[in-house]
């Protein structure tokens, strides 16, 4: 009777350890990855919900504004088209270029109220003014958190072995909600 070969078990050994370790491996950055997924896909979520109470809020603001502005329309015509714009089944990047672009002629609508005092001292024009700055504080919040997040799902992607794993389900990386005027056809016109 022949003795086993004591190189050929240990080979064999080293081969089933070195394909427990790499279905480990694999399937650690498999959940690691889905994790960010799911976290980049809340955060983002965050961010739309955001966006659409500022859209929603919008009207208000110019609504109440409106007589008092007669003479700076191109203001109010502004922040009106940048609200058209907003199409929340948009590209990310889209989304990010025209909420900068609000967020711009917000400012620019904010600066024109302060010059009236009237409507400085109109309690409905202060609470919606004080609304809408809440929420562009909490898109730059939440912009940030999401970035982050991205940052992470994207950098774990690159880097072995989840390029290995997202080369094997298709992972690519994701953008960025970069704060860019300009971009997708969207300037803010300046005051005038």
């Amino acid at each position: 009777m022949a003795l086993p070969d004591p190189f050929g078990l240990a080979a064999g050994f080293a081969l089933v350890l070195v394909a427990l370790i790499l279905g480990f491996l694999i399937l650690t950055t498999y959940n690691d990855v889905v994790a960010l997924r799911n976290r980049i896909d809340t955060a983002w979520s965050n961010i739309d919900v955001a966006l659409k109470q500022r859209h929603d809020q919008l009207p208000a603001l110019v609504d109440a504004v409106r007589g008092a502005l007669a003479f700076e329309r191109g203001t109010l015509e502004n922040v009106a088209r940048l609200r058209a714009a907003y199409q929340p089944q948009a590209p990310i990047p889209d989304q990010a270029a025209t909420s900068e672009a609000t967020s711009a002629a917000v400012r620019s609508l904010f600066a024109v109220v302060e010059n009236y005092p009237e409507l400085r001292s109109t309690s409905n024009v202060l609470e919606l003014q004080a609304g809408i700055e809440r929420l562009e504080d909490t898109i730059a919040a939440r912009r940030e958190l999401y970035n982050d997040q991205v940052f992470r799902y994207n950098t774990r992607i690159g880097q072995v072995p989840g390029v290995i794993v997202a080369s094997l389900f298709g992972w690519t990386i994701r953008p960025f909600f970069r704060t860019e005027p300009g971009e997708a056809g969207i300037v803010p016109t300046s005051l005038g």
